[in-house]
């Protein structure tokens, strides 16, 4: 029998660097727009606006300043009767001529969407593990019809449902709520999170419960004990992908919410500063946006990829 031609040991570890280099571009390519964002939140605003832009500016925190305080333009005479500034904070708005008048909404809407991100995703995975798990072990009516409506919830532009949805939570008092958010999220997520923790049950043998049941557990505590265990990579994978969305989501959170429950999407751009956009403030923002998706995606990034590949190679 005739195999397939070995390829040559140098003509591998060629195919390999190359491999290697186009990963090395595509990743740097990418990072590149989130390097210049963390940059700018380091600037000044005049340095952030210069043309030609300035790739190595004097570091200044005044943009993170910005997006935690509120300031009020004063007169120099004011600014001079003030007594001595406290703290570098103090020092360096009233060198641009204003005082601190407050802190900002930043940190509550940040809040917001820790609280409203991560309960939906806690929600969506909760229920469509519990969904899953039916779907995958019993015997449902019309199940493939079902399965086909719940994936066909996530075809439909979330624009086209916006108007009603928005009737309904101000007919309910649910609009910006933080209750009415994560239930939203909570029903736009499910549909994925069933799909990838079907496939994942499917995967895992029936044997493991049946003789779990067979030692006398019921079938929850073989659930509990057996199967999850078994699909928590799944499990971590669908929570990634649940919270990346509620995390990024802007149209209903615009639509939906104004003030209590506002999140940081609809938040950000339109913070103002002195003659306008205040762009290292929103670089700062967007900046400290990123870091829990961020940290959230690394603490499971073994699990994500375990995720994405698993049940791909069959024995």
């Amino acid at each position: 029998m005739s195999g397939a031609t070995p390829i040559p040991p140098r003509a591998e570890r060629w195919r390999n660097r190359a491999a290697a280099a186009a990963v090395i571009a595509y990743a740097l390519i990418t990072l590149l727009p989130i390097l210049w964002i963390v940059q700018t939140g380091f600037k000044t605003p005049p340095d952030s606006i210069a043309y030609p832009p300035k790739l190595l500016a004097e570091p200044s925190l005044e943009g993170y300043v910005n997006l935690f305080t509120t300031r009020s333009r004063q007169t120099p005479e004011y600014i001079a009767a003030l007594p001595p500034a406290d703290g570098w904070v103090d020092r360096l708005v009233r060198s641009r001529n204003m005082v601190v008048a407050g802190p900002s909404k930043f940190g509550q809407r940040f809040v917001n969407s820790l609280v409203i991100g991560f309960g939906s995703t806690v929600l969506a995975v909760f229920l469509g593990t519990l969904a899953a798990y039916g779907f995958s072990r019993f015997k449902v009516p019309l199940k493939d019809d079902l399965l086909f409506f719940i994936l066909s919830t996530r075809m439909m532009p979330p624009i086209a449902v916006a108007i009603p949805i928005f009737l309904m939570y101000r007919s309910l008092g649910l609009t910006d709520t933080h209750l009415g958010m994560i239930l939203l999220y909570t029903a736009v997520n499910i549909s994925l999170a069933v799909w990838l923790l079907k496939g994942f049950i499917d995967e895992i043998p029936r044997e493991y419960e049946e003789a779990a049941l067979i030692d006398g557990y019921s079938r929850l505590a073989a659930f509990r004990k057996v199967v999850l265990p078994q699909a928590a990579t799944g499990i971590a994978a669908t929570a990634i992908f649940c919270l990346i969305f509620a995390w990024n989501e802007y149209a209903f959170a615009v639509l939906l919410t104004s003030g209590e429950a506002q999140t940081l999407p609809p938040f950000i751009p339109f913070i103002i500063g002195e003659g306008g956009q205040d762009w290292p403030a929103v670089a700062a923002g967007t900046t400290l946006f990123l870091v829990p998706i961020v940290v959230f995606t690394v603490i499971l990034r073994k699990h994500l990829l375990r995720g994405i590949t698993f049940g791909a190679v069959r024995r």
